[in-house]
């Protein structure tokens, strides 16, 4: 009888701490299945940032290097030059990337640097209290947004995907969902081509999740998973917006 789903090589065989509904998990299942696939996981080299990422180390059974907040990129962007014969990603959440790290993700992705990002966005900082994130959506009230998020005041949600495809460095950026079976099937498929873009050596490679965070959102799994269908995809579409490998 031929085996169709184990567990991935990649991913250690631990309990997760992640909150009930918390799609990390998923997320990192979909990331240790491309290294598998590609079996790079001897010659990978991951940078967590500060957030709930922090975590890789505990997860996934390669070399991680830890990066102050919202560094990520410049520190990846170190390791894969000291070290260009390693497979390098970087993943960050959006309180991370898109507020702090805003800097070095543009400048990374712009210079081409040759590694790959993956980035998850819940629309909220989601280890230290579910503050308002750069993601977060009009109207959506979190610990720092209490009426909900002031378009007028605090600007419109960053669409991370659509923004760091415009940069002639970039050689693929996508935005993917894991909230169905549908979705995390095609997920796993657009991060397996980021990697792919990585080892075919054709530059920045960018992976953009969208994930439900249902502690901050103060919601139960099921409607938090219902959220991302009825709230996130209507505003962060799911497509891939740059690939260079189709020119």
């Amino acid at each position: 009888m031929q085996q169709v789903f184990a567990h991935p090589v990649s991913l250690k065989d631990v309990q997760t701490h992640f909150c009930p509904g918390c799609q990390h998990g998923t997320i990192h299942r979909l990331v240790a299945e491309a290294m598998d696939h590609f079996g790079v996981q001897e010659k990978t080299i991951g940078v967590a940032s500060v957030g709930c990422s922090v975590f890789l180390y505990a997860y996934f059974d390669i070399d991680v290097v830890e990066a102050p907040h919202g560094r990520a990129p410049a520190v990846a962007t170190g390791v894969k030059r000291a070290c260009p014969d390693k497979f390098v990603f970087t993943y960050q959440g959006d309180g991370d990337l898109a507020a702090i790290g805003t800097s070095e993700i543009i400048h990374a992705a712009n210079r081409g640097e040759g590694m790959t990002v993956i980035f998850v966005n819940n629309t909220t900082y989601g280890m230290t209290g579910g503050q308002m994130a750069p993601t977060t959506l009009p109207n959506q009230k979190t610990s720092t947004s209490p009426y909900g998020r002031n378009v007028g005041n605090d600007g419109y949600p960053i669409r991370m995907a659509e923004l760091l495809a415009q940069l002639e460095g970039v050689a693929f950026s996508a935005r993917v969902a894991v909230n169905t079976p549908k979705n995390v099937m095609q997920a796993g498929r657009v991060i397996k081509q980021a990697f792919e873009t990585q080892l075919q050596g054709r530059g920045f490679s960018f992976v953009e999740v969208l994930s439900a965070c249902p502690t901050n959102w103060g919601m139960d799994p099921l409607k938090a998973n219902a959220r991302i269908a009825e709230e996130m995809i209507p505003y962060f579409p799911l497509a891939t917006f740059k690939d260079t490998s189709a020119a």
